[in-house]
């Protein structure tokens, strides 16, 4: 196995992403003062995206990244792109109304779709495969899979999806833990660092100013905000944060306290004969379960498992998350059991407290936008946010509002006590999973 760096040093983890990403362009430190339409902190999907959807309306853009494009979650996750976004969405009926759930129903269609027509048009290189299953562990979860699957059929997007119950589900997955699955043809999976690199090159190419080592250090507020780094500045009409799990409470608390940091790993194993991937995942689709402490894996393109889950909300990673996580994959495949393992990493992901993703202003510095707290779905709905933002950039806000209306949770605690906090409360809804 590679040498295993710290999992939040200043570089690439050692993960299987980055073994096989394509061309690693490094983009140069600001070192000076320059001045934009719009500075974008954070070189992740939300900030990649928001600079090709402005860019591409004739804004002048500057991308500040503290370490590297495609460096957090956007370089590091299961690489799944699902439908949807949110979870239970009709909780906040009373704040934005029956019209504005179902735009957010809309828009989680949408958002993947969002992907998928960029990487086309820009023939992006990031192994895109379609195929996706929801997968019941329990009776109750079949009951939510079978009202899903009613619900978009009586909408009229029952194409694409199958429902299947146990007796059919080895025609999917070679596992005996599952009781049904719904499949979606709409979704699948993908390498995400190659999608974030080749989503920068066309925001490149569309002029945008992109800087990596440049952390936001300090932001001047005002008509025309100022984002300060460590060697330059960046005067603009507006700041988007983009930083999600990373964006820090020191830079700007309102954001920073709405979001925890929760960590997520993965695995991916050596090749597979065809013979095993044939047996495990017969149709090349990815996978997660539905159980609050969900695993999610799929094949690589080299015929890898990527198996990921694990996820912890108490700020630590695991000592060895090899270790940790290889019961979980044989207790799914124990026709694996012993495999070896190539790659182990890790990284965080931002959750908020009612796991809706936060797109807003902030209420002293309404210049000032943000997006975050993707709670784990973030391929597609960070597409999602990138274009909400761009319209309410040029005077199309409807949709932006929608998710502005919505009341977030400032974590009490501030950022150390936070984290015990909730991982308090997750252990709540753990114990419910039990039944």
């Amino acid at each position: 196995m590679p040498s295993k760096p710290p999992i939040h040093s200043d570089h690439y983890p050692q993960s299987y992403y980055f073994a096989t990403a394509n061309a690693l362009e490094p983009q140069p430190k600001l070192t000076e003062h320059i001045k934009v339409d719009v500075c974008i902190i954070g070189g992740g999907f939300s900030g990649i995206n928001t600079a090709i959807e402005l860019a591409q309306k004739g804004f002048s853009v500057a991308l500040l990244e503290a370490k590297r494009i495609g460096w957090g979650a956007s370089g590091r996750n299961g690489g799944e792109l699902i439908r949807g976004i949110g979870h239970n969405v009709e909780q906040f009926r009373n704040e934005i109304g029956a019209e504005g759930v179902q735009a957010i129903h809309e828009m989680g269609f949408e958002a993947v779709d969002i992907v998928k027509n960029r990487i086309k048009q820009h023939n992006i290189d990031c192994n895109l495969q379609m195929g996706y299953c929801d997968l019941a562990i329990k009776p109750r979860h079949m009951t939510e899979l079978e009202a899903d699957y009613q619900e978009m059929v009586a909408q009229g997007r029952g194409e694409g999806f199958t429902l299947l119950h146990k007796h059919q589900i080895k025609e999917v997955i070679g596992s005996d833990c599952y009781s049904g699955a719904l499949v979606d043809m709409n979704s699948g999976h993908l390498h995400p660092l190659n999608l974030a690199l080749g989503e920068a090159r066309v925001a490149r190419a569309l002029g945008v100013q992109m800087f990596e080592y440049s952390a936001a250090t300090k932001i001047i507020k005002g008509q025309r905000p100022t984002v300060i780094t460590e060697q330059g500045q960046v005067d603009c009409q507006y700041v988007v944060l983009a930083g999600n799990a990373y964006i820090g409470h020191k830079l700007e608390s309102y954001v920073g306290g709405k979001v925890l940091p929760a960590g997520s790993y993965l695995l991916a194993t050596e090749p597979l004969t065809q013979a095993q991937c044939d047996e495990i995942i017969p149709k090349n689709m990815a996978f997660a379960d539905l159980r609050i402490d969900l695993d999610y894996f799929h094949l690589s393109q080299d015929n890898r498992l990527l198996f990921g889950g694990l996820c912890t909300y108490s700020g630590k990673d695991p000592k060895d998350i090899n270790a940790a996580l290889r019961p979980n994959l044989e207790k799914v495949f124990p026709q694996l059991k012993g495999v070896k393992i190539d790659y182990e990493w890790g990284g965080m992901i931002g959750i908020g407290a009612n796991r809706l993703p936060q797109i807003g202003r902030l209420p002293d510095c309404p210049n000032i936008l943000y997006a975050q707290a993707y709670a784990g779905h973030g391929v597609n709905a960070t597409h999602m946010a990138a274009k909400l933002i761009s319209e309410a950039l040029t005077a199309q806000a409807e949709r932006f509002d929608i998710f502005d209306k919505v009341q977030h949770m400032t974590f009490p605690g501030g950022p150390t006590f936070r984290s015990p906090m909730l991982a308090a409360g997750m252990l709540y809804h753990r114990f419910k999973d039990l039944f």
